[in-house]
């Protein structure tokens, strides 16, 4: 009984904080794209700073610990959060002294970059699952050591892992380059406008409508997502946003109707594109 009212205690607190957190991380992307002049780089640290401090809220260590996260899990989750996203803040904020020292790193700056990297591909691992990280792993891998050893039209002299470090945060390609301007612009804004579509009402009015259009014929429900996802594309012109508004309905609502869980997935990704 006590281990079960810790357990609660602790998911009230995560929820609160998260609800907060959420909140500032909401409001920062809304000064980014109405008033802010900060440089592309700095905004990219920063959006990555506040999800790497949900991803530790959020998501546990692994999968099986979803409904019953222990203090000392979810502290070292949290901790790992915060120091990822102050390892960003702290490398942005070195950007100009590692050029002035002709693009070279300090110990600290070494530190800081590699416990970035690492804490990048676990949030990816946590929220996405393995493939991804794996391919991560190889391709750094690749360009920094093996490489070298295949023969043909793959293979590559490598890079130092000085470089590698650093073009994988500066770099236009790297961490905080052209997919996460993406992500922190056009992508985060269309999501929390899905939200507030759905939160208004507006898409329970977009989901009966498509309802009453197609429910009615064979396997209806997926006629309904793909309707539905087409009339939402017509207000947000996102294929992101579209799929994290309208998903969170449809998708439940082809499993409800028997539809297997990628199925119905793939069937709300594909409307949505």
């Amino acid at each position: 009984m006590e281990s079960q009212s810790s357990t609660g205690r602790l998911q009230k607190f995560s929820e609160k904080t998260v609800y907060f957190i959420g909140i500032l991380v909401s409001l920062l992307h809304i000064y980014f794209n109405v008033f802010s002049v900060l440089p592309t780089l700095t905004q990219n640290a920063l959006h990555y700073s506040g999800f790497a401090i949900l991803c530790g809220l959020v998501y546990p260590l692994s999968r099986s610990l979803n409904k019953e996260r222990g203090k000392i899990e979810f502290g070292l989750s949290l901790a790992f959060g915060v120091t990822g996203a102050c390892c960003a803040v702290y490398l942005i904020s070195m950007e100009d002294a590692i050029y002035a020292r002709g693009v070279h790193l300090n110990q600290g700056e070494w530190i800081a970059g590699i416990i970035l990297i690492l804490s990048a591909i676990e949030f990816t691992r946590r929220t996405t699952g393995l493939i991804i990280p794996v391919l991560i792993i190889l391709a750094l891998t690749y360009v920094g050591w093996w490489g070298a050893m295949v023969g043909g039209v793959f293979k590559f002299s490598g890079l130092t892992p000085e470089t590698i470090l650093f073009r994988s945060i500066y770099g236009d390609d790297g961490l905080f380059g052209t997919i996460a301007r993406i992500s922190s612009t056009f992508v985060f804004m269309f999501i929390l406008f899905g939200a507030f579509l759905l939160r208004s009402g507006a898409g329970d009015f977009v989901i009966n409508l498509a309802r009453a259009m197609a429910g009615r014929f064979v396997g209806g429900p997926g006629l309904v997502a793909v309707f539905a996802s087409g009339l939402t594309g017509t207000i947000s012109g996102s294929a992101v946003a579209n799929t994290a508004s309208t998903g969170v309905i449809t998708i439940p609502l082809m499993k409800k109707a028997g539809f297997e869980a990628k199925f119905a997935a793939g069937v709300e990704a594909a409307a949505s594109t």
